[in-house]
């Protein structure tokens, strides 16, 4: 419409008025309602070329969308098990800090797991205790067991010189049984060296072993009730919680609520501009938002990021062949747009519904690039200019917004 009114005014209007001043035909008796076509042809004509040109240079060189938010993903709190919750830390609305505790459930069985382990860890400790007066007990039998075979060799020995001098008072009967006292000495301190051996093996290998396992326990019982536990992984505020004390928490069927972080969504918006205008919208260009949450306000952007692929055509791997014509609708070029001076966008809430306006700026071309023919640099020039019109018509939204959304569609 705007459009429109100002192609009429270098068309229309100048055919009207060169009629009415030069031609002497008036309004209502030569020119009326049933002679206007005729009698105005030609700046009717000029106004509908000179306005459909008008509004594809607008559009393309300056396209507007309505598709844009500022989306935000947020964190879903839940504990890595369920439970019966036992103490809430927080309450909803609230802001928290990244480390913050958020509830907590119950850890008797927990804490009856880690009571276990340290158990088992001071009877251990208690054993090797007990290992150790063992092993002294051992080396006593093992003194007490070669003292044995000593006194033993000492008697054979004997026996055996009195029968090499040909004594009557050693009898071959008396020999075989001072050597058969040798062989069971020699044996207790076999025996005796071995039960020394086995205490040393129980100290240094099984009771350690024992130890090590029974920590490992501790350390996993103290685990599961650190995981109890649940703390804010970032700063935000606590959203949707109803927590309640004695109530079952379930991660797969009953999330605890939801954590907003802080920075989720601010001074950040998603644009999604028509594909024709794939050529257009570029990195760095300047735009232009304005937000149903905050009305009669306008907030210049620039684009820091444009996408470059459409989302439109993404596939996933199936059983099925892809047909193009299946496809739905043609997909947007999407762009990220932040505000051109920091601050202005901070009171928008994230996930605001807003329009954008993006705009063409050929005046570093015009003033650097001395290859721009005339013509060129003429058309250039009313692609920078009528950028104004579509300025002018977002403004010109913004302040019919809140009567649009407030009277004409309900609130």
């Amino acid at each position: 419409m705007l459009e429109l009114l100002l192609c009429s005014l270098v068309t229309i209007l100048p055919d009207y008025l060169l009629r009415r001043q030069f031609q002497g035909k008036r309004w209502g008796e030569e020119i009326n309602f049933f002679t206007v076509w005729y009698e105005l042809r030609w700046g009717i004509t000029l106004c509908a070329m000179l306005t459909i040109s008008m509004i594809t240079i607008v559009f393309y060189y300056h396209p507007s969308t309505t598709n844009v938010s500022s989306f935000f993903r947020t964190v879903t709190i839940l504990s890595e098990g369920g439970g019966r919750v036992a103490e809430v830390y927080v309450r909803n609305n609230q802001d928290v800090a990244a480390g913050d505790p958020i509830f907590r459930l119950d850890d008797g069985s927990q804490q009856a797991a880690a009571e276990t382990a340290r158990r088992q860890m001071a009877e251990v400790d208690a054993a090797l205790v007990l290992a150790q007066s063992e092993r002294a007990q051992a080396e006593a039998g093992i003194a007490q067991a070669q003292a044995a075979l000593a006194q033993s060799r000492a008697d054979l020995e004997r026996q055996v010189a009195l029968q090499q001098r040909g004594s009557t008072a050693v009898s071959d009967r008396d020999l075989e049984l001072a050597q058969t006292s040798v062989a069971a000495n020699q044996a207790s301190v076999d025996a005796a060296q071995a039960g020394l051996r086995a205490v040393d093996d129980k100290i240094r290998v099984q009771l350690p072993a024992s130890h090590a396992s029974a920590q490992a326990a501790l350390q996993q019982a103290e685990t599961e009730i650190s995981k109890l536990t649940v703390y804010a992984g970032v700063s935000g505020r606590i959203e949707q919680l109803s927590l309640r004390q004695g109530d079952i928490v379930n991660p797969l069927l009953r999330p605890a609520g939801v954590l907003v972080p802080s920075d989720a969504g601010r001074n950040r918006f998603l644009a999604g501009f028509p594909q024709v205008t794939a050529q257009v919208v570029k990195q760095g260009g300047v735009a232009e938002i304005m937000c149903m949450s905050k009305p009669f306000t306008v907030v210049p952007m620039v684009i820091v990021e444009v996408q470059d692929v459409i989302a439109a055509g993404q596939v996933r791997p199936s059983d099925r062949l892809g047909d193009a014509q299946n496809q739905g609708r043609p997909g947007t070029v999407t762009a990220y747009l932040e505000p051109l001076y920091p601050g202005q966008a901070n009171d928008i809430p994230p996930g605001s519904r807003c329009m954008a306006n993006a705009y063409t700026d050929n005046h570093h071309r015009l003033a650097h690039d001395p290859n721009i023919g005339g013509l060129e640099r003429v058309f250039l020039h009313v692609v920078d200019t009528v950028g104004v019109v579509h300025a002018a018509g977002l403004r010109i939204r913004s302040l019919l917004l809140p009567l649009q959304t407030l009277v004409f569609t309900g609130h």
